[in-house]
């Protein structure tokens, strides 16, 4: 039986394949049924022992692209976040650019004095009566695990932060929440001590409701990187000009013409983004 197929996932371990993990993948997409069948079928055709799940993915994207640019953007919207890098700004900015949509207002990247010393704050983010430190942990690579250390570390820069945020602020009807947000996943330790702490741990497929997917998902906030119209090197310079939403891309054709892009190209680009684009929530609800 197919389903008894050993395959290789992300981290070295060996796992069944499991042919509705993929339909469910492929679904999350927005791919109609027949398209799931169709991918499906020609990739259960080539399938060996010991195929690597990215060896998998890599099949599955490359059918759902030669049937439509947007559906394999979103398809390949965790590989794509993991282009953010390598210096993690990126994945900094976009964090704060899906709470600036939700109504919070946003700094990135601000050096903030704590009781005992000075910290370089990810994000601070605030709305209404609350104000959050976030720190974000960005991973390049697939099967990575932000295990308990990163919120025992983070949780103690937090205390630090909050003790002379809570010190000097005029307003003291503020209250002040961290969290941790990774596009990888967080160990059962690491869980367990922020559900104990009271800090927010926000990751890839983590909390069930509220995850960086459901988020993303649900607002529609795609990064750049998830296009399928752009080469690496297009997306790179995009990046460097702190460009890192379809959304931003889609109101802004004179980046692409800066470029030097072709016209057509121009054309097929804008059009995938804006497809993208186009379920965009606009009533800037929290969702988080």
């Amino acid at each position: 039986m197919r389903q008894e197929l050993l395959i290789v996932k992300a981290s070295g371990e060996a796992a069944k394949f499991s042919e509705s993990k993929l339909r469910n993948s492929l679904h999350h997409s927005g791919a109609t049924n027949e398209q799931i069948d169709n991918v499906v079928a020609e990739v259960s055709d080539k399938l060996y022992p010991g195929i690597s799940t990215k060896n998998i993915y890599k099949m599955a994207y490359k059918l759902l692209r030669g049937s439509s640019r947007p559906l394999a953007a979103k398809y390949n919207l965790k590989h794509a976040i993991m282009e953010l890098g390598p210096s993690g700004f990126p994945f900094e900015k976009y964090v704060g650019e899906i709470l600036r949509y939700q109504g919070y207002k946003v700094k990135v990247g601000e050096f903030v004095q704590g009781q005992c010393v000075q910290h370089e704050v990810d994000v601070i983010a605030t709305v209404d009566h609350l104000q959050l430190m976030i720190e974000c942990k960005y991973h390049n690579l697939p099967g990575t695990i932000c295990d308990v250390k990163i919120p025992l570390y983070i949780h103690s820069r937090f205390k630090d932060v909050e003790a002379q945020w809570l010190r000097s602020s005029i307003n003291k009807s503020i209250s002040y929440q961290g969290w941790v947000v990774t596009n990888t996943r967080f160990s059962d330790d690491a869980i367990q001590y922020g559900i104990c702490a009271g800090l927010k741990l926000i990751g890839w497929d983590y909390p069930a409701k509220g995850s960086l997917k459901d988020m993303i998902d649900t607002l529609g906030l795609y990064p750049i990187t998830c296009l399928t119209s752009l080469t690496k090197h297009e997306k790179k310079i995009l990046l460097a000009k702190k460009i890192v939403l379809c959304l931003e891309l889609s109101n802004n054709q004179f980046l692409l013409e800066q470029m030097r892009i072709s016209p057509a190209r121009i054309e097929t680009v804008m059009q995938e983004a804006r497809q993208l684009c186009k379920h965009l929530n606009g009533t800037g609800t929290t969702l988080v």
